[in-house]
């Protein structure tokens, strides 16, 4: 009977499991280092995920740039379509009525205050924007001179429709005193109106000033074909006629004598 070992086992199995405890330890040793590494990042993992995070950032800010684009991009056309629908001239108007209810505020301040709105007005007008609408006013109807019929009748009429002031108290007293004030289709006033007399001297002053006015402008000259050719060109004729209109008086009896032959 073989004795057997201290510990109990046989010396095969002992031989055994020293053996697998040899090879274990080496393993054992790696697999905790190993993990080691793993919790401790390296320092090319760390500028990856640094640059990975960089570009998430940049990614998120141009998300929110896309959607802000997004969202301003429908106010602005929301906007167009609404001024699309509004009138052509509705800036024009829009402009109008604001200066027109800044006139009124002013007015309105100016009476309470007992000012004069048009001294405070004039006072806050300065000489260029005053020369500037003077010159404006004058460019409203130039005399550009003669073009044609129509357009001196068309000049006439807009200076005497401006220089017309409506007597209120005349029409009230007409619509007062006139039966067919408001004619009708079967009304018959032909006839019927008699001018005032500040009517007639109104239209007589003004064709006295038309009449003024007319002598002033200087008609085309006929050509007269049997008039003398004293001169070669277009320019020299032109010529001759200013000397003879300034110093014609003076050289008549030379000329006269150079045609008969008689001059010494």
């Amino acid at each position: 009977m073989t004795s057997l070992p201290p510990c109990g086992r046989k010396p095969e199995v002992v031989v055994f499991v020293s053996n697998m405890a040899a090879l274990a330890e080496p393993y054992g040793g790696v697999s905790s280092g190993s993990s080691d590494e793993e919790l401790v990042p390296t320092a090319e993992e760390e500028l990856v995920a640094q640059k990975r995070e960089a570009r998430l950032r940049k990614f998120r800010e141009l998300h929110m740039k896309r959607n802000e684009a997004r969202k301003l991009n429908h106010q602005e056309v929301v906007e167009e379509d609404k001024r699309l629908k509004l009138p052509p001239n509705w800036e024009a108007k829009k402009a109008r009525l604001e200066w027109e209810l800044k006139v009124e505020e002013k007015k309105k301040e100016c009476a309470a205050k007992g000012e004069d709105y048009e001294r405070v007005k004039l006072l806050e007008i300065s000489a260029e924007d005053a020369e500037r609408w003077e010159r404006k006013k004058k460019r409203k109807n130039p005399d550009l001179g003669f073009s044609d019929y129509a357009a001196a009748q068309l000049r006439q009429y807009q200076r005497l429709t401006k220089q017309i002031k409506p007597d209120m108290e005349q029409y009230e007293k007409q619509k007062k005193d006139t039966e067919e004030f408001y004619p009708t289709s079967n009304s018959l006033l032909h006839g019927t109106h008699v001018p005032s007399n500040e009517g007639v001297d109104r239209m007589v002053a003004d064709l006295e000033k038309q009449i003024v006015k007319r002598e002033k402008y200087s008609r085309r000259r006929s050509y007269n074909d049997d008039a003398d050719i004293d001169y070669i060109n277009e320019r020299n004729a032109k010529f001759n006629k200013k000397a003879e209109r300034f110093y014609g008086k003076y050289t008549a009896e030379i000329k006269q004598n150079l045609e008969r032959g008689t001059a010494v």
